[in-house]
């Protein structure tokens, strides 16, 4: 089931302020618009509106209009394709900060994905008439917006290419790798399960938690309460790579 908002509310000049100021805040922390000046981005923030959403929630659905960027405010999503035999396949996992629906800001066509909620999530909504015209006054957004999908695609020719010339560990020593923090130790930002890595890559939960069960013995990773922190980067990446 999904939820919009909370009840409606009356809402005093001084709370409204104080509630568009957190948002600029929270989007000016967004690599989308990031570059630009604060005035900017709050008027971006006036366009937005807050959805909510339980977990497991439908946010969209392939073949929805495309018609909005969705921004991640609190919690977390997971982009998927779902095959005719019910399988399921990962194609993304959002956390906070980051967004999906940018193709929609360019072409509106609609959408090649279902994107479901993991968690209890909060989404700001930026239809793409608004943003389109906030574009022609900031054409700076227009940039961060191509550098974006730049990096979409390169992540995703990263992928195709695991899949073609990795094997499962290999694999999934990428997954745990893209999604740490940087630094020594790196924890894993989002507490991804077997089974969800599974699904990003295309192999059994079995197979999956044997190749953990494997870095674990051999000192790559420490799993302890489900949080992985990377021990010994330079081994680990040294798995993602093919083996020629």
């Amino acid at each position: 089931m999904v939820t919009f908002g909370t009840p409606p509310m009356r809402f005093t000049p001084h709370t409204m302020s104080v509630s568009l100021d957190r948002i600029t805040d929270f989007l000016s922390t967004v690599p989308l618009f990031r570059e630009l000046d604060r005035s900017a981005v709050r008027g971006f923030a006036e366009l937005t509106r807050e959805q909510k959403f339980a977990k497991g929630a439908m946010i969209v659905s392939e073949g929805d209009a495309g018609d909005a960027l969705y921004v991640v405010r609190s919690g977390e999503v997971k982009v998927v394709l779902s095959g005719e035999d019910g399988r399921e396949v990962i194609l993304h996992v959002l956390g906070v900060g980051e967004h999906f629906g940018e193709l929609a800001l360019i072409d509106g066509r609609p959408r090649s994905a279902h994107v479901v909620s993991t968690q209890a999530s909060s989404l700001l909504v930026l239809r793409r008439a608004d943003f389109r015209r906030q574009v022609e006054q900031n054409p700076q957004v227009a940039w961060g917006l191509m550098v974006e999908l730049s990096r979409r695609l390169r992540q995703a020719d990263g992928t195709i290419g695991s899949l073609v010339l990795l094997d499962v560990p290999g694999r999934v020593a990428k997954v745990l790798l893209e999604h740490a923090t940087p630094g020594e130790p790196a924890t894993l930002v989002k507490q991804l399960t077997h089974q969800t890595i599974a699904q990003m890559i295309g192999a059994s939960r079995e197979t999956v938690s044997r190749a953990m069960a494997e870095f674990q013995d051999k000192g790559l990773i420490a799993v302890q309460r489900r949080v992985v922190t990377i021990t010994n980067r330079p081994a680990l990446e040294a798995r993602a790579r093919p083996r020629l």
